[in-house]
């Protein structure tokens, strides 16, 4: 079949996004946690750094030294943002100090502020995709992060007083906002310290990140005591925020303890509606002892794994799979990443589990699981839609803009990969036709892949991952 024929073909599939988008409002329940917080963006300038410099009288040896990548003084702050403008590289360091995010708040601002951390952005999408009652964690929730969520009455949290209330109007006064700057810089830009001219040589960020609580998982109590609640009933729960723990604390305990004991508290949420999917969003997890505790410990009660190419690699190096984590890494494409998947299935049992890449999603399911292979596209054809509107539209804030992208064409890249993986899987579990219905099932697997639509000039591609991985479960209906 040639390459117009395929692209006509995928467009007939893709037909079916509008009654896949009208069936998520049947939905009577869905649980997004743990993490969202504040994500400030500002775009500042290489002179505007120096007058804030000078202004303030900082100490310039102590922002020229070399130093731990973590922020404790107004000099640190300033200190990595230069080790970033310099190299042209994009690097987050925390804040340990509330002085100094009381002073960045006073003294660097922000252009503009949006919602950040997968929590946040899940319960978002799944509410303006219609989900009846979606319910999100808020580690903290002071106004200026009840805002960030969508004015919309079907998306709620807890309140000061434990009560459920719309999380757009909650203000949990006296909390503090959790902070993640992200300071952009463009190429180009120089800056001028002691004498000496600094040019930034790529466009890129700084990321100065206060954030003491999402950082241990903090979880609100009003908001387990309510999720436990036989009343909730919720039929899916989405996972994430475990990639920011390490494996010791700054208040001295253990990310895997933190992980053990969200892992009793799920159970407790799950119990008035114990047919629900729980799915993990595994995230860019740096610790490599808190990855594998993910892996060995959570991943074992959950239904549904998602990850994109590098976080694939990532559980493939904590795994014992390292030759062939490294085959991925040399050549990340679909064949290879299917084989890692594979293994990921051997090593975890997980029922389900999808990987989203650069034109093409792959979900990879035991036979017989509770949604079947033609839901699971359909589910995964609605995430594409919702995915491009977003990059195309940079906002998927209104229900007019979800099918932005509907009569759009699937991407030659994705294609490309479709092509390959199917090659792949003849080869590993026998004939298939992957490339025009997308799906193969066999004794054992059910393989699910779409090729997606790619827009040229995205807007923003912020939370696409998780608004693609969200959507393709909780979509396939």
């Amino acid at each position: 079949m040639s390459s117009t024929d395929l692209k006509a073909k995928w467009l007939e599939n893709y037909k079916t996004a509008p009654a896949q988008l009208e069936k998520m409002g049947k939905i009577n329940g869905l649980i997004s946690a743990f993490n969202a917080n504040v994500d400030a963006v500002i775009k500042v300038s290489g002179e505007g750094i120096q007058k804030l410099v000078v202004d303030n009288n900082l100490n310039i040896d102590s922002i020229l030294k070399d130093g731990e990548r973590s922020i404790r003084t107004n000099e640190d702050a300033i200190r990595g943002f230069l080790n970033c403008f310099k190299n042209g590289i994009a690097e987050e360091w925390l804040i340990e100090d509330v002085n100094v995010f009381e002073w960045l708040n006073k003294n660097v601002g922000y252009d503009k502020m949006q919602m950040g951390g997968q929590g946040g952005i899940v319960a978002n999408v799944m509410a303006i995709c219609g989900v009846k009652q979606v319910y999100v964690h808020c580690a903290s929730a002071p106004k200026e992060q009840g805002q960030l969520f969508l004015d919309l009455p079907n998306l709620v949290t807890t309140n000061a007083h434990g009560e459920l209330e719309q999380a757009f109007t909650v203000n949990r006064a006296g909390e503090n906002a959790l902070i993640h700057w992200i300071i952009e810089f463009d190429k180009g830009d120089q800056l001028s310290i002691n004498g000496e001219t600094f040019t930034c040589p790529k466009a890129n960020r700084f990321i100065a990140t206060y954030d003491p609580l999402n950082f241990k998982l903090h979880v609100d109590e009003n908001f387990d005591k309510r999720m436990s609640n036989k009343d909730i009933n919720p039929e899916y729960i989405i996972l994430s925020g475990y990639q920011m723990l390490h494996e010791e604390l700054a208040d001295g305990t253990r990310g895997a303890d933190r992980i053990d004991e969200s892992k009793e508290m799920i159970a407790r949420w799950r119990k008035s509606c114990p047919d629900n999917l729980l799915h993990l969003e595994v995230a860019s997890t740096q610790d490599k002892v808190v990855r594998k505790h993910l892996i060995d410990s959570l991943v074992e009660s959950v239904d549904s794994l998602g990850f994109n190419e590098r976080e694939l690699i990532d559980i493939l190096e904590v795994i014992g799979e390292d030759e062939l984590a490294a085959k991925c890494e040399a050549k990340t494409n679909s064949s290879n990443l299917f084989e890692g998947m594979l293994k990921i299935y051997e090593y975890t049992k997980c029922p389900r589990m999808q990987l989203h890449m650069f034109g093409l999603y792959v979900t990879l399911q035991e036979k017989g699981f509770k949604v079947t292979p033609l839901q699971n596209r359909d589910g995964m054809q609605l995430a594409a839609t919702v995915a491009a509107a977003k990059a195309g539209t940079g906002a998927i804030n209104t229900k007019d803009v979800l099918m932005w992208a509907k009569d759009h064409k699937v991407s030659d890249v994705g294609l490309g990969e479709l092509e390959a993986l199917s090659e792949k899987v003849k080869e590993l579990l026998g004939e298939n036709d992957l490339m025009s219905t997308g799906t193969f099932t066999d004794e054992k697997f059910e393989v699910i892949a779409v090729p997606t639509i790619l827009i040229d000039k995205p807007v923003t591609l912020v939370g696409m991952g998780d608004t693609i991985s969200s959507i393709s479960l909780v979509g396939a209906r």
